[in-house]
């Protein structure tokens, strides 16, 4: 897509962004209905991840879960485009981050600090996190990502996490730039989403996680362990519709005294425990558990 049309279709969901947050909800209740009931969006594929990590659940059940699903999927969809219009204020009234003084105690030392989360709750308004642990001439603060096949949404997504100053690094790339950053004596912050299925051909490691083997990443633990970061994990809890709290807990402090493998499972097992306390808000659409080549 040309840039001409890139502003086109940005201006579209810009004008979205400046509707009113509870229009744009009666928006995503209609959206709901034609993606759950219509459409079907990846209906099948949810339905076996949900049946897989809660056999224990009720037909009923996993529906009313599913269905819980769906609309916040919808909602979270014009919350990320919503953030385009968001002041600094707004925002930081709407995704609060708390014990937000750990991290900033070990950048204050010194210590580079990796945050990790999954896809849950709103994570797309964890890029605010840079206007809770601000960037200055000293410090980055920054998120990795993995680009988009879609390359206009993956340039409007990179616009609405990087409006409150948060840097985006290619998830390829993310271990070259880190060591630029050192080099050009700045310490870091960097918030990974490390749940997400390993690409082919990866290393990986096996974590049960909500009922099933599963494969993940180990390159975030091991970048900790080379560079000293202490790993934090956020965790995120919706409070209402449009309001997160996310807060920031210790995973270890000193990374080179563990294996990656070990920092791996602590991880999963914080973020598991977080999806348990109200599973709706997880990515159930992600075809997460595909067998990897």
């Amino acid at each position: 897509m040309n840039r001409i049309g890139k502003n086109l279709v940005y201006g579209f969901f810009y004008t979205i962004a400046i509707m009113p947050l509870w229009f744009l909800y009666c928006i995503s209740d209609v959206t709901f209905m034609i993606v759950y009931y219509i459409i079907h969006y990846r209906r099948k594929t949810v339905r076996c991840n949900l049946t897989a990590a809660f056999p224990e659940k009720s037909d009923a059940e996993i529906t009313s879960i599913e269905k819980e699903y769906y609309h916040h999927f919808c909602d979270t969809f014009f919350e990320t485009v919503k953030m385009l219009n968001f002041s600094e204020a707004r925002i930081k009234r709407h995704f609060i981050f708390k014990n937000d003084e750990l991290a900033e105690y070990f950048l204050n030392e010194g210590r580079p600090v990796i945050l990790v989360s999954g896809h849950y709750g709103n994570w797309e308004w964890g890029a605010s996190i840079a206007l809770w642990i601000k960037p200055d001439e000293k410090r980055t603060v920054g998120y990795v990502y993995r680009p988009l096949k879609n390359k206009f949404f993956d340039y409007l997504y990179v616009r609405i996490r990087e409006k409150f100053n948060s840097v985006g690094y290619v998830k390829n790339n993310i271990f070259r730039d880190i060591v630029k950053i050192k080099r050009d004596g700045r310490n870091w912050l960097m918030n990974f989403l490390s749940d997400q299925k390993p690409s082919s051909g990866t290393e990986q490691h096996k974590v049960m996680f909500l009922n099933q083997e599963t494969a993940v990443m180990t390159g975030t633990a091991k970048i900790a362990r080379l560079t000293g970061a202490a790993v934090c994990y956020v965790e995120i809890t919706k409070i209402r519709r449009s309001y997160y709290e996310a807060k920031i807990k210790l995973i270890t402090d000193t990374p080179a005294e563990l294996k990656a493998e070990e920092i791996t499972e602590k991880y999963m097992q914080m973020l598991e425990k977080n999806i348990l306390k109200n599973p709706a808000y997880y990515l159930w659409s992600h075809n997460r558990w595909k067998k990897m080549i």
